[in-house]
Order: C-alpha cells, then structure tokens, then sequence
C-alpha cells in the first residue's frame, strides 16, 4: 500500500493497522520536518510503515501497489500513479479538488490488466489540502465546471490514450479521461 501525503502519520497508522504486521504501507510526504515527525511517529508501533520524504507525485513506487491513497487535493492524475497500480483490482483514492480545497474522492479499480479502461466511481465529497505538484490551473478550471455539475455519480471509467474522448467524457486531462461509461468489457464480465 502507498499513502501519499501522510504529513505527521496518522492516516498512515490507520492504514498500517488494515494491512497487518504481515503487510506493508509506504508513507510518503513531501515535507522533510513532516516526513521526519511521521518516521517517529510510525517507528514503534507501526514497524511494517515505513515512510519517504519525496514528492508523491512523481515519485515512482519500487513494485505494483494494490492500494494508492492520497491525502491531497489535486486538479488531475499523476501518471506514476495510475501505472503503480496492480495488474489485477490495484485500486487508487484520489481526491480531485478546485482552488476553493473542495471536490469529490473517487475510487479508480484496475480492470484485470487493461490499463486503457479503469472502473471509477464517486467516493464522496471531500475538503483537502492542496497537493503540491498536482495542481495545474487550466486542469482547475476544467475541473470547476466538472464539478460545478454536481453529478459525480456520473463517472463510471477511466480512460487513458490512445483512445481519445468521446461523447462520455465527464472530465479529461493530459492522457487520460473520467467517462460517464462503463469500463468495457464490464458488459462480459
């Protein structure tokens, strides 16, 4: 599992206790004194937390992540992200923020290997700290009128090139698209 964003460690020890001493959470905060106060916070009690003092956007986790959470508002998807995630169910927490720190979480489910077409659904709304890095203000905008729409229930894929949006498209960005459809073939499965 990897957290971004785990500032002092707290959500990071919730998620070390889901994971069990047998699992293990990557904590990840971009601020060295933060990152610093997690490690102590995480050392004793939480052995199988271990935490990094680097930029969780970009930074590139060393295997597949069957579960990323992220604990900062962003305007769009981090590609590091969206790869780590695990051939089979890897699933991502995100919340997608506008400038006012407001938006919603959505749920990002990995669809037995296609990384073309991912399940997404809302999660709830959501109040968020800014994420450093994942911020882009023409991504604001567009996502101030996405959400300006209220319909987050909405969203039912991800979508990532080469396909290029469609008449489904609820939001998209550099390489990737939030669609009103479902994943195909959900309809097979």
């Amino acid at each position: 599992m990897v957290h971004v964003g785990a500032g002092t460690g707290y959500y990071s020890a919730i998620l070390a206790e889901i994971v069990g001493r047998t699992g293990q959470v990557s904590a990840v905060e971009i601020d060295p004194i933060l990152a610093a106060r997690a490690r102590e916070n995480l050392a004793v009690a939480w052995p199988q937390a271990t935490v990094v003092a680097a930029d969780g956007f970009l930074l590139q986790p060393d295997r597949p992540a069957d579960v990323l959470v992220v604990n900062a508002g962003v305007t769009h998807f981090s590609p590091v992200w969206l790869d780590a995630l695990a051939a089979e169910n890897g699933r991502l927490l995100v919340p997608l923020t506008n400038a006012e720190r407001w938006g919603c979480f959505l749920m990002i489910t990995r669809q037995g290997g296609d990384q073309d077409r991912d399940a997404a659904r809302f999660a709830g709304r959501v109040g968020m700290i800014r994420g450093v890095g994942g911020r882009d203000p023409a991504m604001e905008e567009r996502l101030t009128a996405g959400l300006a729409k209220g319909d987050f229930t909405a969203i039912r894929s991800l979508r990532r090139g080469p396909e290029e949006p469609d008449h489904t498209c609820w939001l998209g960005g550099e390489g990737w698209w939030l669609s009103t459809a479902l994943p195909a073939p959900f309809e097979a499965r």
